[in-house]
């Protein structure tokens, strides 16, 4: 099966750079151990995994698919069926050395995370890294923003989540590798194309490569209301060591908060769970400014693209639920302000005043499946966030809810989850939050060279957390 990238799948397949791999990673940490066996038998092995992923594949065919160039660049590339596809290949194992510390699989995450994805095969890898502390392993997977759009095309991890220790029945997948296009078929395919297509005819011979066509169709049809709000935007983002050339390698750190802190704060100030986010955010990122000796005044400001609205509150007020529509929007985050209370205030009015503004997108096809993974809906916030001007905002914050309920891997109970959001053009940090089971956490991506001192984020997160409750009293 051939189909055309569209304007901005093309466009995300062409901004990727040496130094800004444009892919999602998503971390899920697991406790395999089966309770069932006395003596620890591991629930999820290699083999496993590759089984399980295997007969997931259907639900995800662009898992199977690869990319490829239109001769003389006439018009957008195409995914094709790969017909060497190895699984194999695309799931890979890993084992930390002893004591396999937390700490450890962080350097490994970050150097994987740096790592651009080989673009003559289907665009995604998945990492089983073994050797961790306490009965546990981690999965790391990564997937290129061009092969998940959020809505036809899911990431993988909504599909190998299941929601018992027992993995639910697929009907048999019966693909068979197919033979692969010519270079000659491609060409005479997209001629035919481009017959039928006056317009795109004409726009491909303004431009052969495409890439300013595929670039503005992106930003015009798919993330309309992000454009509207750049246009709108009087002046750039402040001055900020956030926003710095990025090198080629990464760090990565995480942080564990408690869904029942943000719901103290939400019932104490009467705001959402995603301003009480937000106002934590914005505390550590304060403090950490000021650890680097940084002069803020009342009034200083970081701006985020902030492209998910996600969380709704459930009819009893006492769980989070995945909106049926997100919305995306550029924040200023009051970093001057010392009181946490009035930063709250101020990202309260700010994010009601978007919410009346900006169009949704809508998500419903994400929430309501089952096995609901949040890294389809930040794939889709990076996606967004890539259309602002970069002198435009200092970071991006992606923020999507996952299940509230225990869920398995292949048998293995996932016990933590964290998203590995890429930095776009400029950005030493991203922010990547998500919720499961009662707990909220957090992904910190930066650059290696420009935010050494990423634990001191980490650190300055729950630091905020507890001036916020402190509030609260």
């Amino acid at each position: 099966m051939i189909t055309r990238l569209t304007p901005q799948d093309a466009a995300f397949y062409r901004l990727e750079s040496s130094s800004n791999p444009i892919h999602i990673g998503s971390l899920a940490i697991v406790r395999n151990a089966d309770e069932g066996h006395l003596d620890g038998e591991p629930a999820l092995d290699y083999d496993r995994l590759v089984d399980l992923v295997e007969s997931r594949l259907s639900l995800v065919p662009r898992y199977r698919r690869k990319v490829r160039e239109i001769p003389f660049a006439l018009g957008r590339p195409v995914w094709v069926e790969d017909s060497r596809f190895d699984i194999t290949y695309h799931i890979r194992r890993s084992a930390l050395p002893s004591p396999g510390t937390d700490e450890q699989l962080h350097d490994l995450v970050a150097r994987l995370a740096s790592r651009p994805l080989d673009q003559s095969k289907p665009l995604w890898e998945m990492y089983l890294i073994e050797g961790l502390t306490e009965g546990r392993c981690a999965i790391f997977t990564k997937t290129h923003s061009a092969l998940v759009d959020g809505a036809s095309a899911l990431e993988i991890g909504h599909v190998i989540l299941d929601n018992s220790p027992s993995p639910r029945g697929l009907a048999d997948d019966s693909w068979v590798a197919p033979r692969e296009p010519t270079d000659v078929e491609l060409l005479v395919g997209a001629l035919t194309h481009l017959a039928a297509q006056p317009r795109e005819a004409l726009e491909v011979a303004r431009d052969a490569s495409a890439d300013a066509f595929a670039m503005i169709g992106a930003a015009g049809r798919a993330v309309d209301s992000i454009v509207s709000a750049v246009r709108t935007a009087a002046i750039g983002a402040p001055d900020s060591p956030l926003n710095a050339r990025t090198s080629r390698s990464r760090r990565f750190d995480v942080v564990r908060t408690d869904l029942g802190d943000y719901r103290k704060i939400r019932q104490r100030f009467g705001c959402s769970t995603n301003d009480a986010i937000l106002a934590v955010v914005t505390g550590a990122l304060r403090n950490w400014l000021l650890s680097r000796g940084e002069a803020l005044i009342e009034s200083t400001t970081l701006r985020a693209v902030v492209p998910m609205s996600v969380y709704v509150e459930g009819p009893d007020h006492d769980r989070l639920e995945p909106a049926s529509e997100v919305s995306s929007f550029l924040l200023d985050l009051p970093v001057g302000e010392p009181n946490p209370v009035i930063r709250l205030s101020h990202i309260a009015h700010a994010t009601e005043a978007n919410s009346r503004t900006r169009r949704g997108v809508r998500a419903r096809t994400l929430v309501h499946m089952a096995g609901f993974a949040p890294a389809s809906l930040h794939a889709m916030s990076v996606r967004a966030a890539s259309t602002f001007a970069e002198h435009t905002f200092n970071l991006v914050i992606t923020n999507a809810p996952g299940p509230q309920t225990p869920m398995y891997i292949g048998g293995a109970r996932m016990l933590e989850m964290y998203p590995v959001s890429p930095l776009l053009r400029n950005q030493a940090s991203s922010i990547g939050i998500t919720s499961y089971d009662g707990r909220v956490f957090y992904g910190l991506n930066a650059d290696r060279d420009a935010m050494a001192d990423i634990e001191v984020l980490a650190a300055a997160v729950h630091e905020s957390m507890e001036e916020m409750l402190g509030a609260c009293v």
